[in-house]
């Protein structure tokens, strides 16, 4: 059992973590970090998944870095490509000597007295547990469980002789090259999986209870491309990302605002690019209002082509058992499948699955507040990396992680050790902390933070007011400093 100090500890080396150390090495060079990754890559998300066509359902220029420019020609990515992408960036400020791989950190325990975490680390090559101690601890885990998806037990399954696979853990040697494939979901992985694998298979089935919006756009953004070509690479960079930030934010803000008409808009784009006699009221018209759930992305329209090429198509209805040899619905109907695909979604772990401790008292996240996002009442220097449900993940993590600098640096410029938010909520008016009627959220909500009505205690969801909070605004708002007895 080793034990060592460092000055920040970065939990996590998906984007979340490459962004928190970049800012680290920009902004407080005179702290020292380590990153201690649970798997044996980088990459996070985009090396754990391995799914036909895995991709960003965001436009790079917003989900890409604020630091290093997105020089692809496709503005809506595939996995390999992110992942190359993350590569240069952790080899760009030579992050690699900074990680180490296999370690789950399984305890954070704050000592007030000391101005100290102590981090238990299990290192899975080793099978033994290692002790960290550091002044700071940056969350960047994400904000599901690595080790399984949600995945609803079915009437009959056992009856069913093929394979059924959830998409987290997507076999590199499945052959479904002329098979029937049934997808169970109609989410973004559900959208992302049914033309990629019509290219193979011999008929693709996505089998939903309820639709889903879902909206073309070009997977090549030309005026990005022309700008990339012809003006300085930062400098156009910056100009495609704030148009997009831009963009996304207007169509975010009709869609609330005039839900009828925004309904009216999408379900038209649908009806220009199904087949003919498509039953566009039953398979493809939500019953929620757009952005109640995340909008499905379809790059150059390529789930719908997939349904006029016959390669595909949707039923909606709801599963009575499985079978031999398919899946039995509540109507009666049956469909065949050889290979079940269950994209029933996520598995919400919030503060990745650490038992934080403040204290020797347990920090549960439901009885907590959120602090612009990223910190919590009761617990001092922690901060969480999260992104945005209506918009691209970075775009909150490169605020956080630049916030958390600033933090770091006014500490120091004032002696403190402990920065703690503090509120007194028992007589505030709190809400839930995500307006969002998906199911990985639904399913968890009650095991999340809260939020208050009022700045710094509500979440946003808007980048706009993010800058203004947390790149313009005091550190000091809402935060309690103090040293601890071993620093005075």
């Amino acid at each position: 059992m080793t034990n060592e100090h460092i000055d920040v500890l970065v939990v996590g080396a998906g984007i979340s973590g490459i962004s928190a150390a970049h800012h680290l090495i920009e902004n407080c060079p005179q702290k020292s970090f380590l990153i201690l990754e649970g798997r044996a890559s980088i990459g996070g998300t985009w090396d754990l998944f391995k799914y036909p066509g895995i991709r960003s359902d965001s436009d790079m220029y917003t989900l890409g870095f604020s630091f290093r420019p997105w020089r692809d020609a496709k503005a809506i990515a595939d996995g390999p490509a992110i992942m190359s992408y993350l590569q240069g960036a952790v080899d760009d400020d030579g992050l690699r000597e900074k990680i180490r791989f296999s370690r789950k950190v399984t305890k954070a325990e704050w000592s007030t007295q000391r101005g100290l975490w102590t981090v238990t680390v299990h290192n899975d090559e080793t099978a033994q547990d290692e002790v960290y101690t550091c002044n700071f601890v940056h969350l960047c885990t994400g904000y599901y469980n690595y080790e399984q998806g949600h995945r609803p037990d079915f009437p009959g399954e056992e009856n069913f002789k093929g394979p059924v696979i959830h998409p987290q853990f997507w076999p590199e040697d499945l052959d479904y090259e002329n098979k029937k494939m049934l997808v169970i979901g109609s989410g973004a992985t559900a959208i992302t999986l049914v033309p990629s694998l019509a290219k193979k298979a011999e008929k693709v089935t996505m089998l939903q209870r309820s639709p889903t919006y879902i909206v073309s756009m070009p997977a090549e953004n030309k005026i990005a491309n022309w700008s990339r070509r012809n003006l300085p690479a930062q400098f156009a960079y910056g100009l495609t990302r704030w148009r997009n930030v831009i963009m996304n934010r207007i169509f975010f803000w009709y869609c609330r605002k005039f839900p009828t008409k925004a309904k009216e808009i999408l379900l038209k784009g649908v009806r220009a690019q199904v087949p003919e006699g498509f039953d566009v009221e039953k398979h493809m018209t939500p019953t929620y209002k757009v952005w109640d759930q995340r909008v499905c992305l379809a790059p150059d329209g390529d789930f719908f082509a997939a349904l006029r090429r016959g390669k595909a198509d949707i039923v909606t209805d709801h599963i009575d058992t499985f079978t031999s040899h398919g899946v039995k619905l509540k109507s009666g109907e049956e469909i065949e499948a050889d290979i079940i695909v269950t994209a029933t979604g996520l598995d919400l772990k919030f503060f990745g699955g650490v038992d934080i401790q403040v204290d020797n008292a347990p920090v549960l996240a439901k009885d907590t507040m959120t602090y612009k996002g990223m910190m919590f009442s009761g617990v001092p220097n922690l901060a969480l990396s999260s992104g945005y449900t209506n918009a691209s993940w970075t775009l909150k993590c490169d605020l956080t992680s630049a916030y958390v600098c600033r933090l770091l640096n006014h500490m120091d410029k004032k002696g403190y050790s402990h920065a703690r938010p503090e509120i007194d909520w028992t007589d505030m008016d709190v809400a839930p902390l995500l307006d969002f009627t998906s199911g990985y959220v639904v399913r968890k909500l009650d095991e999340l933070p809260k939020q208050g009505k009022v700045t710094p205690w509500r979440l946003h969801q808007n980048y706009l007011l993010d800058i203004m909070m947390l790149r313009m605004g005091r550190v000091t708002d809402g935060m309690a400093f103090s040293r601890s007895d071993k620093s005075s």
